[in-house]
């Protein structure tokens, strides 16, 4: 049996050990966040906006030394893990979990400094995509707010989301916030092509604020493609021309079917294929924009 390792807080360790106790924060209270991020060609996937999401959320929740957790060091921790798990040149999923390193009884004896776990696993060659069948999950709604789009360890509408889907034996299921509106998927985000217009939930409706989401919302602008930020009642998916879903994993994904609905891949396709060569780049910093002296 091969032997994976892991990155607890700068140690390489086997994934088997045991991390966490019962009066762990992290455990008890799921007080984390956590990015997954693609490895691929060598590097990470859009690396600045998954860093650019980290730190947002690590400031507001409060962790201190939030800036270790930069460009350069993720990237550094990242390709010593690949190697270690002698995934070098080869494409992999790469999760990170940062945590209040905290051991203490009770919510009154924790500590703000953050702690991380990073795990690397392999992923398959990419294959020719097949669409998606969805469907709705109605039982719990998520509620919105200012820590709704952030990747939490507190994900338990998705969880259930999750295996519904299962129960049901779908691609995906889609989630809905408090008002009865779209949110999102319980692992992706969605975009829903109308009556020539592209639109996907606005932020403010709950949905995970995706580094994916971002990435293809750029490319549209760059295709001449407007995507607007909207309120979504789930009626639409019966409307729609075309339904995609997007995450930082898989990238675009095309849906084929919701139900008795059926929907082209013309507008997804074309985001798909652009998003093959897409670079990001990072607008320039306040500081980068201010002449020396």
């Amino acid at each position: 049996m091969t032997t994976h390792f892991i990155n607890y807080n700068g140690q390489l360790i086997k994934e088997d050990q045991n991390l966490f106790g019962i009066n762990d924060q992290f455990v008890r209270y799921g007080d984390g966040l956590f990015e997954t991020m693609l490895w691929k060609d060598g590097d990470i996937r859009f690396l600045d906006l998954h860093i650019e999401r980290l730190q947002k959320g690590m400031r507001l929740l409060g962790y201190e030394n939030r800036d270790v957790f930069d460009a350069y060091f993720l990237k550094m921790i990242a390709q010593e893990l690949v190697h270690k798990n002698k995934l070098i040149g080869k494409r992999a999923r790469l999760r990170l979990s940062v945590f209040r390193d905290s051991r203490g009884e009770g919510l009154s004896s924790f500590s703000n400094k953050a702690a991380y776990v990073l795990q690397v696993s392999g992923l398959p060659p990419e294959i020719r995509q097949k669409g998606l069948i969805v469907d709705l999950y109605t039982q719990v709604r998520k509620p919105f707010g200012d820590l709704s789009a952030l990747k939490t360890n507190s994900f338990l509408v998705y969880v259930l989301a999750a295996n519904f889907k299962k129960q049901m034996g779908v691609d995906e299921v889609f989630v809905l916030n408090q008002e009865n509106l779209l949110c999102d998927g319980s692992q992706s985000n969605v975009f829903v092509y109308y009556q020539q217009n592209l639109y996907t939930p606005a932020i403010s409706q709950g949905c995970v604020e995706g580094t994916m989401r971002k990435v293809v919302i750029d490319i549209a602008a760059s295709l001449g493609i407007e995507v607007i930020e909207a309120e979504l009642g789930p009626e639409i998916l019966s409307k729609a021309d075309e339904v995609f879903c997007t995450n930082a994993i898989r990238g675009v994904q095309w849906v084929k079917g919701y139900k008795h609905k059926r929907y082209f891949n013309i507008i997804s396709k074309e985001l798909h294929q652009a998003l093959e060569t897409w670079e990001y780049k990072k607008a320039p910093s306040d500081s980068e924009n201010t002449p020396s002296e």
